[in-house]
C-alpha cells in the first residue's frame, strides 16, 4: 500500500465502525452486569453463596478492564476525528493496518510499544 492510501477515508471508516461496535458491546456488557448484580439470589448454603460472590467479583474485574478499554476506544475515536488515528504518538510513523486490526486502540507502533515495555521493565516506570 502506498503512503497516500494509508488511513484514507475507507480505512478510517472501517476503524470507526469497528471501534463504535466495540464501544456498544462494552456498554451492553456493563448494563447486563448491572442487571445481573441487582438480582437477589438467596442461597442458604455458604459454599454456594461463596461461589456466587466469587462469580460477581470476577464479573466486576472484567467490567473494570472493559471500563479502561472503553476510555481507550473513546480516545481512538477522537484521534480518528482529529486525523491522528493510525500514526504513532511517539515517532509519527504509521502504526500499520495489521496492528490496528488486531488492536484498534493502539496509539504506538510495534517498535515504540516494545521500547516502552522494555523501559518499564528496566526502570519500573
Amino acid at each position: 500500500m502506498s503512503d497516500k492510501d494509508y488511513m484514507g477515508a475507507a480505512q478510517l471508516e472501517f476503524f470507526r465502525t469497528k471501534l463504535q461496535t466495540l464501544k456498544e458491546d462494552i456498554l451492553k456488557h456493563a448494563s447486563e452486569t448491572t442487571e445481573h448484580l441487582r438480582e437477589n439470589i438467596l442461597v442458604p448454603d455458604p459454599a454456594d453463596r461463596a461461589t456466587i460472590e466469587e462469580e460477581h467479583a470476577l464479573e466486576l474485574r472484567t467490567r473494570d478492564r472493559e471500563r479502561k478499554l472503553l476510555k481507550k476506544v473513546e480516545q481512538a475515536l477522537a484521534r480518528i476525528e482529529s486525523g491522528d488515528y493510525g500514526w504513532c504518538e511517539e515517532t509519527g510513523e504509521p502504526i500499520g493496518v495489521s496492528r490496528l486490526i488486531a488492536r484498534p486502540t493502539a496509539n504506538l507502533s510495534l517498535e515504540a510499544q516494545e521500547r516502552r515495555e522494555l523501559r518499564q521493565k528496566l526502570f519500573g516506570e
